[in-house]
């Protein structure tokens, strides 16, 4: 696998129990799809607002999900955007634990999780919409993340933007894993 990862390590509190006994949970995502710090490629550039890209959703897999988790949710967000709130490219919710993976292109399709929420993007879509910043600015940064929850359910419907299943996913993780893409035109 290529792209890899900024960890967010989780460990429990459990004040009473010995060193020993005390569970440490590491959350990994990986992409082949994205690299650290690397270039997007053209597949994962939105085909529309001036951009040429094939608006493929990523390839993503993780481990290390904590045991105390009962659901994931995954976000794709740029901050640089010039809208004075960022822009919101992705949201997934109601990911099962049992899930480690998403494969490429399968945003929108039968091939997402049985029972997943795509949130509404900023392009108005509730599916990946990717990277196309404006022409000259300096490459935006892309944050790809997935969650670990600690509730088995959103109660958050495709019409959910980014910023209302930001403050969802943020109010119930209990850990995360990062890659941060850049792009420009």
């Amino acid at each position: 696998m290529f792209g890899l990862l900024v960890l967010y390590p989780f460990l429990p509190s459990h004040a009473d129990s010995p060193p020993e006994t005390q569970a440490q949970s590491t959350l990994v995502l990986h992409s082949t799809s994205l690299n650290m710090n690397a270039t997007i490629d053209n597949k994962y550039v939105y085909k529309g607002f001036g951009c040429e890209g094939e608006n493929l959703s990523p390839q993503l897999s993780w481990e290390g999900v904590p045991a105390e988790a009962k659901s994931l949710a995954i976000t794709y967000y740029d901050p640089d955007a010039p809208t004075g709130s960022g822009w919101w490219h992705w949201t997934v919710v109601n990911i099962p634990t049992s899930v480690s993976e998403i494969p490429e292109g399968a945003s929108g399709t039968d091939a997402m999780p049985a029972g997943s929420v795509e949130g509404r993007s900023d392009f108005g879509e509730s599916r990946f919409g990717g990277s196309c910043p404006p022409v000259g600015d300096k490459p935006h940064r892309y944050f790809l993340t997935v969650y670990a929850l600690d509730v088995e359910k959103l109660d958050l419907d495709a019409n959910a933007s980014g910023a209302l299943v930001g403050f969802n996913v943020n109010a119930h993780s209990i850990a995360q894993a990062q890659i941060m893409a850049v792009y420009g035109r």
